[in-house]
Formats: structure tokens, sequence, C-alpha cells
């Protein structure tokens, strides 16, 4: 871990939402080894990929943002507000469909892509806010002058991506695998899958840079990560854990991945 933390704060971003991203193509692979999935055991582990998000949006985000403000609560606030906003606004302009709908019922603006197009999109409307929040908080561990609280924040960072990483096993396999079941061949359908996970890095990089070049933003930035975040948790996860009459299962899952990232917190914070 020495060698890590030793790294440029970019490169430590990239890095760890490249891991994001291999561990979703790796839900995804699953993809070639079978057609069909267990849909109480998908519904589990979308509830524990909110979990381990909402958990992640006050440990790793919220509660830094609020301690670097000195008990101001207005940066954590706006910053907050604003990811959910941010967000709320992709979500009405980015033509996505949802797991389980069929293609009229896409959202965002009309268009005539095609139903795996609009899948990929669906995810990639989670992984936006999920590598820019790892990319703020390897961003904030480097901004950070007192080593003692640099250390806490980095390895705060680590287990976020270590969380977010986990999270998004689910969300490479629910791409892949219904596309499958259509009868599309195993590599387009992991292709697709995969692809909905390149957009962390990206995100990672950008929340890294904003906020290694505007020390300012820092509060800011991580609130606006956590909004982002919990929007996508409300608006999207957890409806689609509990649509299909495995709620309860849900709701463990939910509450499994919630201490996970806990434990994780405590342990690596």
């Amino acid at each position: 871990m020495v060698w890590f933390q030793s790294l440029p704060v970019m490169v430590q971003a990239l890095l760890a939402t490249l891991f994001t991203w291999a561990v979703t193509a790796a839900g995804a692979g699953l993809v070639f080894f079978t057609r069909r999935f267990n849909q109480k055991l998908m519904d589990g582990m979308l509830g524990m990929a909110a979990g381990v998000m909402i958990a992640a949006s006050y440990w790793s985000l919220l509660a830094p943002a609020i301690e670097m403000s000195n008990g101001d609560w207005k940066p954590a606030t706006i910053g907050f507000l604003l990811g959910g906003f941010v967000l709320y606004g992709i979500d009405k302009i980015l033509p996505h469909l949802h797991l389980g709908k069929e293609l009229g019922e896409a959202e965002g603006i009309p268009t005539h892509w095609q139903r795996a197009i609009l899948l990929v999109l669906a995810v990639t409307l989670h992984n936006i806010p999920e590598g820019l929040a790892v990319g703020v908080a390897f961003g904030a561990a480097g901004q950070t002058a007192d080593p003692e609280t640099a250390r806490r924040l980095f390895f705060g960072a680590v287990g976020l991506a270590i969380g977010i990483g986990l999270q998004n096993f689910p969300e490479g396999l629910a791409v892949a695998m219904p596309l499958r079941r259509e009868g599309i061949a195993r590599l387009n359908a992991f292709w697709y899958g995969q692809l909905s996970g390149l957009v962390e890095p990206l995100a990672g990089m950008l929340g890294a840079w904003a906020v290694m070049t505007v020390s300012a933003l820092l509060p800011y930035a991580l609130a606006f990560a956590a909004g982002a975040m919990l929007f996508v948790v409300v608006e999207e996860l957890i409806p689609e854990s509990q649509r299909n009459g495995y709620s309860d299962f849900a709701t463990g899952g939910a509450l499994l991945g919630f201490t996970i990232m806990m434990i994780l917190d405590v342990a690596l914070g």
C-alpha cells in the first residue's frame, strides 16, 4: 500500500477507477459461462450496491466535506444539493433504458437508438458519480497538508474504490445477461456490459484534476459526488431491486452492503 500512496494523485485516481471498471467487466464476463441468472440473487446484489453507495456517500464524502469546512454546513449543503440536481438534469436529457423495461419506456430525449445502447447508458449514469467520487476522494487526500488527515483520507479513498468495485460487479452482469437472453452473441453482450464502466476512469481523472487545480473546491466537490451518488441510489438502484417480488432479500442486501462499506471505512480510515 505504501508504493500506491507514493504515486502521483492523478495516477492513484486512474488506477483506482481502472480497478472499478475491471470489476464491471468481470461481472459482464459471466455471460461467457451462462445464459441465465437468478433474479433473486440479482436483486440482492443491486440492494447491496445501494447500501455501499449510501454508506460511501456519508463516510467517504460528506463527513470529510464537513470536516474540511470546520463545521460550516454551507459548502456541504450546496455541493450535495447541486450533485443531485446535476444528476437529475442528466437523467432527463440522456436517453437510457432501465432494466426490465420495454423499449417504449426509455427515458431522456426521444431517440431511435438500439436497446443495448440504452441499457449501457442507464448503467453509465450510475458510474459517472461513482468515478467522480473516487477521483475526488484521492484528490482530497493529495491536497491535505496535515499528514495524519491525509493518511486517513487516502485510506478512506482506497476503501471507497474497493466498495464501489464490489457493487460494480452486478451492474456489468445486469447489462450483459439480458442482452444475451435476447440472442445477442456472448462477445457482444460482454462488450456492452463492460462498456458501461469505462466512464469511471474518465470521471475519476476529472474529479482528481478539479480538486488538485482548485483546492477551494474540495468540500463542495466531495459533497457534490455524495449528492450525485445518493440520487442514483434513490432514483434507480432501490426501485430496480424492489420491483421483482424479492424486496426483503434486496433490503437485506442493502443492509449487508452498508455494513461492508462501514467496516471498510473503519478498518482503512
